[in-house]
């Protein structure tokens, strides 16, 4: 069924938890306000967004090194004491992380750092193929909108599918540790290296390899 923005924002004031796992939510639940709300409790969700407000200043900053040094990244994640950034399940939860964007190549950690200027080159380009597509005019707007949220998900850290189980989000699987921890936890910054970037090369599946490696 067809989920109205009002009902997302009703939910998301009520649990504090993300527009996106609100939607995810009604809809799962068929609309029904407090079956969704319910659902965001059971994934840890509404807990996790109630912890947004605590200061994150522990933590650790992460390598990940894959294909003998082609690809190198650097992420930081905080929690909020030392304590819980020495846990084995925190630090397991770092090494995905610095995985997952050797693997994915994010751009940005989120889709407010996508600059206005990115984002109007993307809206043109969009645009233009709805238009070559013979589109008629009227949708071409609704229709740059839905392949925005494709944009995000393939260029936002914390809006893709989590390599190990695309049936998450990296934001999803985030508030899963927070729930389970008991922290607030934040994915601060990252940087990602990748040998002769830039230069002329054949494409390789990061992906398929990133993960081979992982289960040897």
């Amino acid at each position: 069924m067809a989920i109205n923005a009002a009902d997302v924002k009703t939910l998301r004031e009520r649990t504090g938890a993300g527009m996106l796992d609100c939607k995810k939510a009604l809809e799962e639940a068929n609309g029904d306000l407090t079956k969704a709300a319910e659902l965001l409790r059971e994934k840890g969700l509404a807990a996790a967004a109630k912890k947004g407000d605590r200061i994150a200043t522990e933590g650790v900053v992460e390598s990940y090194i894959h294909g003998g040094g082609r690809i190198g990244v650097l992420v930081e994640v905080n929690c909020e004491t030392d304590f819980v950034a020495k846990t084995e399940q925190f630090r397991a939860f770092v090494k995905d992380i610095a995985m997952q964007i050797a693997a994915a190549n994010p751009k940005f950690l989120a889709r407010e750092e996508v600059s206005q200027e990115e984002l109007d080159k993307e809206k043109e380009i969009l645009r233009n193929q709805a238009l070559n597509e013979g589109k008629p005019e009227k949708i071409v707007d609704k229709m740059v909108e839905g392949r925005m949220n494709k944009y995000y998900e393939e260029n936002c850290l914390l809006e893709q599918a989590f390599v190990k189980d695309p049936d998450k989000t990296i934001t999803t699987l985030l508030n899963e540790k927070i729930a389970a921890i008991g922290e607030k936890i934040s994915i601060r910054r990252f940087a990602r290296f990748e040998l002769g970037e830039g230069l002329e090369k054949k494409v390789d599946n990061f992906v398929e390899e990133v993960m081979a490696q992982a289960k040897l």
